[in-house]
């Protein structure tokens, strides 16, 4: 890399909102845009989404502590102070690098359709299909957790310390109370238009007595929480899994008026989470590393650099036609998600022909540098078990946070956690928030007589966008990053990866930069307020339908470089980096 080009580079962010940018409130709500927040460190770093999240996970790094410690202690930090974005009632994708050993592994805690689930699971007693938010909220969204037997199985692997002693900040910090942040007290207002309100425990947890969302600056206790933690620090992920709490858990998905969920007791104890290979894509000089299916997410921001290593970005430079060249990648990325991608534990997948040179370059070659190709189709990758599938367009929302961690033996941890939308179910019980990730299926079975592959099945894991990344140069990491945002996850990446490694942008540069997404629909997307609306007339003569709007990321990034780690995390949500 030449040496790193600062923030000012990336921004001009004196661009007024327009009329078209005004946007309905976003499934988790959008709190705008503070101050970057950055670091420089040479033995450890971390990044998270919230302040005390970032300091519970230093602690453990300055006393010594490995990568893996710090992140069980920022997850169940993340469930107190951050709850409607993930927690041990949602799932994780975990990516560990071994510093001694050289050996980058994959975690998978996706979450689990219940055994009892079938083509019809989506519909009404009337046989009509239920709309989105009449399947999101309630227990028929809820799937299997995995978040916590995924952190227990990696800690196994790479932990130091005992984990019961990890969640004793989330603990004390339930115990003694926690402030409420302004994020925090905006994304319940806006999850009350969308029955957070319509259960009790959620109700009495986030609302005053007047109905009225706990105001910041309120300090907030959660008892019910921290014993459920002193359950899990005695018993393990069993506490969950097994026994009263897999009886409360199944009591309250099953009892929901209106969208009852089919999880059982069954269900629960036999969960597993999976360790997996990692998929890593070639991107000029680097090895762009991560979460394999049931995740889209390493699949598509693979292809999507593949297909731009053809042109050079390095000198068109961040600006319209850069943007073009992102967006048709996109497309044809999106494509070949749409059509391919699911759990491949229960879908012959071409995962190894989505990334092929050959097949990559052939897409390449529909990208027109002058002129948008319109909604791409999906392409035909090498694929000794292939047949015939149909294209799926399920929803994706973004109730989801990202962390990345350093620790001074050089391991390192991306993950990217969730409960699927801000707040879930809205579902409570002891204390924590259970997901909505089924609705990350499609709600078809099939289309034209084709199969779709994301459909629901029994025991299958819904396909997802999160897209935590380890980059790696001559076999050694060089950068860890990843994001929030349901399916434009993958677009914030690939355009801060781009961002970092082809433009010198350094990590706060790269996180705070306006996002561009297309995900192979009509539009594409520009982020309201920030350089990138600039390029929307331009964008337009080439053919493009430009939609100014909010886009509400959660980028967390450490990139290492000449010994020296570089941090920054998200200006649009309260994120912290602290380092050594």
């Amino acid at each position: 890399m030449r040496p790193l080009l600062p923030l000012a580079f990336a921004l001009t962010l004196s661009v007024a909102l327009s009329a078209n940018a005004q946007q309905k409130p976003q499934p988790e709500q959008g709190t705008g845009r503070g101050e970057v927040n950055s670091a420089t460190g040479e033995r450890f770093m971390i990044a998270t989404a919230n302040p005390r999240a970032t300091e519970a996970g230093y602690a453990v790094l300055k006393r010594g502590g490995s990568a893996m410690d710090a992140a069980v202690a920022v997850q169940m930090v993340l469930n107190l102070v951050e709850p409607q974005s993930s927690g041990i009632g949602g799932g994780a994708f975990l990516l560990h690098w071994d510093a001694k050993s050289g050996r980058l592994e994959s975690y998978d805690g996706r979450e689990t359709a219940p055994k009892a689930a079938g083509q019809d699971y989506f519909f009404k007693a009337d046989g009509t299909r239920k709309k989105f938010w009449q399947a999101v909220i309630g227990g028929g969204s809820v799937g299997i957790p995995g978040t916590l037997r995924v952190l227990e199985l990696a800690h196994g692997e790479h932990g130091r310390e005992a984990f019961a002693g990890l969640l004793q900040p989330a603990i004390d910090l339930a115990e003694s109370g926690f402030v409420i942040s302004p994020r925090m007290e905006k994304s319940v207002a806006g999850a009350l238009k969308r029955g957070l309100g319509d259960f009790a425990a959620a109700k009495d947890y986030f609302l005053d007595a007047e109905g009225v969302p706990k105001a910041a600056g309120t300090k907030l206790r959660n008892p019910a929480f921290a014993d459920m933690l002193r359950l899990i620090a005695r018993d393990g992920s069993k506490a969950l899994h097994e026994g009263p709490v897999a009886h409360e858990i199944v009591a309250a998905v099953q009892s929901t008026p209106g969208n009852p969920g089919l999880i059982t007791e069954g269900d629960l104890s036999a969960y597993r989470a999976k360790k997996r290979p990692a998929v890593c894509a070639p991107y000029r000089a680097y090895q762009v590393c991560g979460m394999g299916p049931p995740s889209s997410g390493a699949l598509t921001v693979g292809q999507i650099l593949m297909l731009l290593e053809h042109f050079d970005l390095r000198s068109i430079g961040p600006g319209p036609e850069a943007a073009h060249l992102i967006a048709e990648a996109s497309r044809l990325a999106y494509a070949d998600r749409g059509r391919y991608m699911a759990d491949s534990d229960f879908v012959s997948m071409p995962t190894e022909g989505l990334l092929n040179r050959s097949y990559v370059e052939q897409r390449a070659r529909l990208i027109d540098p002058a002129r948008s190709m319109g909604k791409a189709s999906a392409g035909e990758p090498p694929w000794k078990q292939g047949r015939l599938q149909a294209d799926d367009t399920s929803n994706e929302l973004r109730g989801t946070s990202h962390f990345v961690i350093v620790d001074a033996a050089g391991n390192a941890v991306s993950m990217t956690t969730t409960i699927e939308t801000g707040f879930g179910s809205r579902l409570m019980v002891r204390g924590f928030l259970l997901n909505n990730e089924l609705t990350d299926f499609s709600f078809r079975f099939e289309k034209d007589g084709m199969p779709i592959a994301n459909r629901i099945e029994g025991g299958k894991r819904p396909r997802s966008s999160m897209a935590p990344t380890i980059i790696l140069k001559d076999g050694k990491p060089v950068l860890l990053i990843g994001s929030p945002g349901g399916s434009r996850i993958i677009g914030y990446v690939a355009q801060a990866i781009v961002a970092i490694l082809d433009w010198d942008m350094d990590p706060a540069a790269a996180v705070a930069m306006g996002h561009l997404v297309n995900r192979n629909g009509k539009t594409t997307d520009l982020e309201a307020g920030t350089e990138v609306v600039a390029w929307q007339s331009a964008l337009e003569a080439k053919g493009h339908t430009v939609k100014v709007r909010g886009m509400n990321s959660g980028l967390h990034a450490i990139l290492i470089q000449n010994g020296t780690l570089s941090g920054a995390a998200d200006p649009r949500r309260e994120g912290t980096v602290l380092a050594e």
